[in-house]
């Protein structure tokens, strides 16, 4: 088994998901104490985990119909309308 392509995606993952929002939260649910730190983490594995499939799901179905510098395109205007989003979220308050 020729191992490259895995260790790539894992790392463009494990980068991509460094400080994000799911991260974030979890720290926070955890800093909390009302929960224990264990069941913050399976839940959020649990909650990453179905997001995921769902995004693998969606991406193999999407790429019979789409190429891929629109799906790029699309991902990137969703990044920028999820930041946008956050920023007036914070902002507004």
């Amino acid at each position: 088994m020729y191992l490259s392509p895995f260790i790539a995606m894992f790392a463009a993952v494990f980068l991509a998901e460094l400080g994000d929002k799911t991260q974030l939260a979890a720290m926070l649910f955890s800093a909390k104490g009302e929960h224990s730190p264990w069941v913050v983490f399976i839940i959020a594995t649990l909650a990453l985990t179905a997001s995921t499939a769902i995004a693998v799901l969606l991406g193999a179905f999407a790429s019979k119909y789409v190429e891929a510098l629109p799906m790029k395109l699309l991902a990137g205007v969703g990044f920028l309308i999820i930041g946008s989003w956050t920023l007036w979220e914070h902002f507004k308050a």
